[in-house]
């Protein structure tokens, strides 16, 4: 039996490792003994408390592993798939760290090891799709939407995060990188809010985030955006606390004490957006792509509402995001994607066969895509 050693054990890491283990022998790494207890609880791995900071750790930990899979904080993305492919292992990542991962290619390939990096819903299955339609014609126009949200909506905020709450506040201050005419822009973050109608959810409100990420590199596509959702209200409110100061991270001095702004806001809001075990709640994505193909132009929409599956526990969010990095684990295991060097999600799409077979495990998880096609014009 294979082995695959999963480092960071959150949310996200626990619905992997319960998926991972129905096929491959899981080691799981975490700092804290909580997220153990709740791992074992559901999945059937070998659970390890670890320093996941500590590179020899790391080294230990992965030893024999046929695959590492990636899942902890962004802050410390970067260094841990830097010590995993330096060990010369394969490794799939979700920790969607800020650093370029291209700044890592030349040690993947000098290894000959394939690292799929940002392998989650958005980025991750979105990059995907535009991989995917991208060989398929020319792409004139890409846009995602995409949030994860409680069903009750509790004031203030009406929102819990259903992943790192450092990683969602990140949202909130980093500027927006879109492409316009084929040129990289650069918007403020919660800029250019919209409403958007969601049949079953109803309005919407959508505004800029830095999600393109690799696609800005990777894609010649020459209109791209995208945004994240959230109920109507949430932006001003999140604009209200940035422009005040609460997200900045340079420190100020309370009483004597030198304390960065950041630091208190997320331990008071932390415990507010925390996600119940069995908190119902959802993940919604649209994605429109408008190009031509065969002198024909058109438009190809993607909807996605998934929502907690309450027979598992697994939250939407951990299992849209879980599902797209086990599938992509099961590829380079199987033999059916070995490209050498840094992977995003999109060069998966372009291999013959692995998007249908990323998008086929999905569906088999009742995680469901639906995909529908116009003809905009002939010519």
């Amino acid at each position: 039996m294979k082995s695959i050693t999963l480092l960071g054990c959150g949310m996200v890491g626990t619905a992997m490792a319960a998926d991972l283990a129905q096929t491959y022998h899981v080691l799981a790494a975490d700092q804290s003994e909580d997220a153990l207890k709740r791992l074992v609880k559901k999945a059937s791995v070998e659970a390890v408390r670890a320093d996941l900071s500590n590179p020899k750790i790391i080294d230990e930990l992965i030893k024999k592993a046929d695959l590492v899979v990636g899942a902890v904080p962004g802050y410390m993305g970067f260094q841990t798939m830097k010590r995993v492919l330096e060990s010369g292992k394969n490794m799939v990542d979700i920790a969607f760290f800020d650093e370029d991962p291209f700044l890592l290619d030349k040690i993947a390939r000098k290894n000959h090891v394939t690292a799929v990096v940002d392998c989650g819903v958005a980025p991750g299955i979105s990059n995907l799709i535009l991989g995917y339609h991208a060989g398929q014609m020319e792409l004139d126009s890409f846009e995602c939407l995409v949030g994860g949200l409680p069903v009750i909506r509790s004031r203030p905020y009406e929102y819990k995060a259903p992943f790192s709450p450092i990683d969602v506040l990140e949202e909130y201050t980093r500027p927006a990188r879109l492409k316009e005419n084929g040129k990289v822009v650069t918007r403020p973050a919660l800029s250019e809010p919209e409403l958007v109608e969601f049949p079953a959810l109803g309005t919407l409100e959508a505004f800029n985030t830095d999600g393109l990420r690799s696609l800005l590199k990777t894609q010649s596509v020459p209109n791209m955006k995208e945004k994240t959702l959230r109920y109507p209200g949430h932006i001003e409110i999140m604009r209200v606390i940035r422009e005040t100061g609460f997200l900045s991270k340079e420190p100020v001095d309370v009483m004597g004490h030198s304390i960065r702004p950041l630091d208190l806001t997320t331990r008071l809001l932390f415990p507010l957006w925390k996600l119940g075990d069995s908190e119902p709640e959802f993940t919604v994505m649209r994605i429109i792509l408008i190009g031509r193909q065969a002198n024909v132009i058109k438009k190809i929409r993607y909807d996605l509402l998934d929502r907690y599956d309450a027979k598992t526990g697994f939250s939407s969010m951990a299992r849209t995001t879980g599902y797209s990095c086990t599938a992509a684990a099961h590829l380079i295991l199987n033999g059916d994607y070995s490209r050498e060097g840094i992977s995003p999600p999109e060069f998966i799409g372009t291999e013959p066969g692995c998007f249908e077979k990323m998008m086929a495990y999905q569906e088999a998880r009742n995680i469901h895509y639906v995909r529908t096609e116009q003809i905009v014009m002939n010519r």
